[in-house]
């Protein structure tokens, strides 16, 4: 069956579960090409000339750019479509994955270096503006796809999926580079490669609409776009309701409690639970290991994605009550993610299992938030989701830039510096300069992070997902009844 033509008539057919699949892969392979981050920065470092304490820089330009570009790139899937906006995405980012590669190697026959420091900070830049969008056009896909009683199970199961993926990736860097022997390089290349692939398939199967797509029966349409008004094409934006708008407001500071705190657990854990705890690491085995628990708090995260999901979509059938079936499950999340940690700050300096267990709770606990957050945004932004939710990601993507200056500046004052054995050549033993950061530098990051999602649970008092900035569906979905 191919995705021309007129749909099949018959009773209600499950395509959009095949367009969500898609999805799901998109957001694992947007995770395993930024969580490899936390896994490569020393290798990259090194290629550069640059101790590993300075890559916080590269992470900030990332996210920096990767902010800014949001809104663009969700006014553009609102306007073209998603289809269009994610290919282009998609094979934006890979490029430069592919080229972010080359960082620190030579011209052959000449000594020069075509990407050093600067230059590969301002290739992640240009990294997080092509990769900027993807969950909003992903968000405007599901809200395309999917009625409105399943868009929670499916930006859950979206998120679920990033975090399985962004989880294991520190397990599938130890077994591709360390125990299988591929370069760091060649590990990028593999990943960019992946990317290019899914593009294909995308290309081939995903409509912007289901009425559009051959294998969707009308009864599914019908379902689908119950409730929802036409699509409007190219009309003008709203823009001063959008950015006027106190719930988008509201919105958008909610989701800089969750990028501020979130991004130690992806970009720092791996690397810091190698450093504390080297002796866990002495066989390949333990290193597996280590891998495994820095990336578990991904891991155990797609519970709370797929289990946020399921909560705000039950609460909301069973009450009508669309408000607080989105606020609770918020506020529980942020409650429950200051506890653990400020538990994780008490237990710095303490076991690895104490330690790595309450971080991967914190995991858990914030993912809570990610399908009622994003759902919201759904609700708050409908014809304009792609936009509202691009909003709410760009402000969130700031808090996520000066999360990683704050975290990279307090982690850099209590660092120290060692030699730890590298290799052994044949007439040379080749050292590598090992960055240790001193317990109460953690101790300081996590009572930080403690405080900001305090300050969290009371911003999702602030957020009404009954209030759209456009009213442009009957007033049963903006009100909280469940088509």
């Amino acid at each position: 069956m191919t995705p021309n033509g007129p749909p099949p008539p018959g009773p209600p057919t499950r395509a959009r579960y095949s367009v969500l699949a898609l999805l799901c892969l998109l957001a694992m392979i947007t995770y395993l090409d930024r969580a490899m981050y936390g896994s490569a920065k020393g290798d990259m470092m090194d290629a550069v000339g640059q101790p590993e304490s300075r890559f916080y820089l590269v992470l900030v330009f990332f996210q920096l750019a990767y902010a800014l570009f949001e809104i663009p790139t969700g006014w553009m899937g609102d306007t073209f479509g998603p289809r269009k906006t994610l290919l282009r995405i998609v094979l934006w980012w890979s490029l430069f994955v592919a080229l972010t590669a080359f960082a620190g190697m030579t011209i052959p026959g000449l000594e020069v270096v075509l990407i050093g420091f600067t230059v590969l900070v301002a290739m992640q830049f240009l990294f997080g503006m092509g990769e900027a969008g993807a969950f909003p056009n992903i968000s405007k896909a599901v809200y395309n796809w999917f009625p409105n009683g399943e868009r929670g199970f499916a930006q859950g199961a979206v998120w679920l999926s990033a975090r399985f993926m962004g989880g294991l990736t520190p397990f599938f860097w130890v077994l591709l580079v360390t125990i299988a022997g591929l370069s760091w390089r060649q590990a990028l290349w593999l990943f960019a490669g992946l990317a290019f692939l899914w593009v294909l398939v995308f290309a081939w199967w995903f409509r912007n609409r289901p009425e559009e797509h051959s294998a969707v029966s009308a009864a599914e349409a019908e379902l689908i776009n119950a409730g929802k008004a036409p699509p409007t094409g190219h009309e003008g934006v709203p823009w001063g309701k959008i950015f006027g708008s106190r719930n988008v407001l509201a919105l958008c500071l909610m989701y800089v409690v969750t990028n501020f705190n979130w991004y130690f657990l992806m970009y720092y854990l791996p690397g810091t639970l190698k450093a504390q705890f080297p002796e866990a690491g002495a066989t390949d085995g333990g290193k597996l290991m280590l891998a495994l628990l820095g990336g578990a708090p991904l891991l155990v995260g797609m519970g709370g994605c797929l289990l946020g999901g399921l909560l705000t979509d039950w609460y909301i059938r069973r009450t009508g009550d669309r408000k607080w079936g989105r606020r609770v499950f918020g506020m529980m999340g942020y409650g429950l993610a200051a506890v653990c940690y400020a538990l994780a700050a008490l237990s710095t300096g303490s076991s690895l299992w104490v330690f790595a267990g309450c971080l991967i709770m914190v995991g858990f606990t914030n993912d809570l938030i990610m399908a009622p957050s994003w759902a919201a945004a759904q609700d708050i932004g409908r014809r304009y989701s792609a936009i509202v939710s691009g909003t709410m990601n760009m402000v969130g993507n700031l808090g996520a830039a000066l999360g990683n200056l704050v975290t990279g500046l307090i982690l850099a004052a209590f660092a120290v510096q060692h030699l730890k054995l590298h290799e052994v050549h044949e007439h040379a033993t080749v050292y590598r300069v090992i960055t240790v950061t001193r317990p109460d530098g953690y101790v300081w990051c996590f009572s930080l992070y403690a405080v900001v999602y305090t300050l969290g649970v009371v911003t999702w008092l602030l957020i009404d997902p009954t209030k759209p900035v456009v009213e442009d569906e009957p007033h049963g979905e903006a009100g909280g009844a469940v088509a």
